[in-house]
């Protein structure tokens, strides 16, 4: 595919995940951690424009003189920016000249994709960078669409047509994977894309250990519930408990009981919680405590990523049209790992930090990632709001341990 067929491709996908909304939809901000869908649409233009074009032509005037306060997240190197609790205030441009900013910068960006050949490969990098930055903008233009929409009193649909039948059967069993003590390879290898944090490739002694074949459902997780998991502190990280005590949480995210039937709220409203799904919307501290009270941990990152390296990048990506984790699907071979990709982003108990030898991107793009390496925690695999070409094995997903409205789950491991 050439560069011009991919950068259409990526960007229309971005606007087809926009159409349903109204234009209210597109202009509010849920909590500061969210952004509206408008600033997402603006956000991913500037990008372009001020990393892509401007660097073509460094006396070249932006489209519009204040777009880059208003779309810049954080590269401090560009300039000042809008602070993030308030992108939800910027009713004006209005939605229909956010999409007009958009065109402006796709004409000049095509026509220069259109000579390729004479583009410098240190600027077609950054392209490749922009376009899977533009899809980590359009799962979280779905996630921050979901809690937007979740507190609304009528809890309406994204989508209908998402909805799906809930299932009740049962999961089938959990089988564990076990691997042997050894010196492994982790991060990325070879020619493809992969951000600055994944790099350098380096070794990681484990010792021996097993990993759950799929993640945690619903239905186990309730079995915690069920035995006041939210009320004994004995399996909470302190900061865990305190958060537990401080927001009141009883559930995770989006779930509601309702004379005795758990519910939870989905891109499609309001459905009857199904036992055999992914439980997602949970946080690191949930899923460690669940852990805790199930004898097991959570896998450290290495070892996630031991477990996935030769399996397939398969799984329920938001090509699907599903925008849910779906139940694991019988296996012919049961004690391989299932559902490592797609679905929900599993939590790992290894904090975000550097790989030894770490060197992040020279210039204002070298805040794209390193600088977050301080409190959060890594997720692996992607979800049912991730794009299938944004995914690999050794992709570090990174959020704030209290974090919940992702969709991530997580999976079992334990020492052998």
């Amino acid at each position: 595919m050439s560069w011009q067929e991919t950068y259409r491709e990526v960007r229309a996908a971005t606007e087809r995940l926009a159409r349903p909304l109204s234009p209210e939809d597109c202009a509010i901000q849920s909590m500061p951690d969210a952004s509206p869908t408008k600033w997402h649409l603006g956000h991913t233009s500037w990008f372009f424009e001020t990393f892509v074009l401007k660097m073509i032509d460094p006396a070249r005037a932006p489209i519009h003189p204040q777009f880059g306060y208003l779309f810049n997240s954080y590269y401090n190197a560009v300039g000042d920016r809008l602070a993030r609790p308030q992108r939800g205030m910027i009713t004006r441009p209005s939605l229909d000249d956010v999409f007009r900013y958009r065109a402006d910068v796709d004409r000049e960006m095509l026509s220069l994709l259109n000579e390729s050949t004479s583009v410098p490969a240190q600027l077609l990098e950054i392209v490749e960078l922009g376009l899977h930055h533009e899809q980590q903008h359009q799962e979280l233009l779905l996630t921050d669409m979901k809690h937007l929409l979740s507190i609304n009193p009528l809890r309406p649909a994204y989508r209908d047509e998402v909805r799906r039948a809930s299932t009740s059967q049962a999961a089938c069993p959990i089988h564990w994977s076990s691997y042997p003590a050894g010196v492994r390879e982790n991060g990325h290898a070879g020619s493809g894309f992969c951000y600055d944090n994944e790099k350098p490739r380096h070794q990681v002694f484990l010792n021996a250990f097993s990993i759950a074949t799929r993640p945690l459902t619903n239905g186990e997780f309730l079995a915690f519930i069920d035995d006041a998991g939210y009320k004994q502190p004995e399996f909470w990280l302190s900061d865990g408990w305190d958060t537990v005590r401080a927001q009141g949480w009883e559930a995770p995210l989006y779930w509601e009981e309702r004379d005795g039937q758990w519910w939870s709220f989905t891109l499609a409203g309001m459905q009857p919680l199904a036992a055999d799904e992914p439980v997602c919307h949970v946080s690191f501290y949930e899923a460690d405590a669940y852990a805790r009270w199930a004898d097991a941990r959570l896998p450290s990152e290495a070892e996630w990523e031991t477990a996935a390296t030769d399996l397939p990048i398969e799984g329920r990506f938001v090509e699907s049209g599903r925008l849910q984790p779906l139940p694991l699907e019988e296996s012919d071979d049961p004690s391989a790992p299932r559902q490592m990709f797609g679905d929900v982003w599993e939590w790992t108990s290894s904090p975000y930090i550097a790989y030894p030898g770490y060197q992040p991107t020279a210039g204002a793009l070298g805040e794209y990632n390193g600088k977050f390496m301080c409190n959060q925690m890594v997720l692996r695999g992607g979800s049912c709001a991730t794009p299938r070409s944004n995914i690999r094995a050794t992709y570090r997903n990174f959020f704030g341990p209290a974090a919940r409205w992702q969709f991530s789950g997580f999976r079992l491991a334990r020492d052998a």
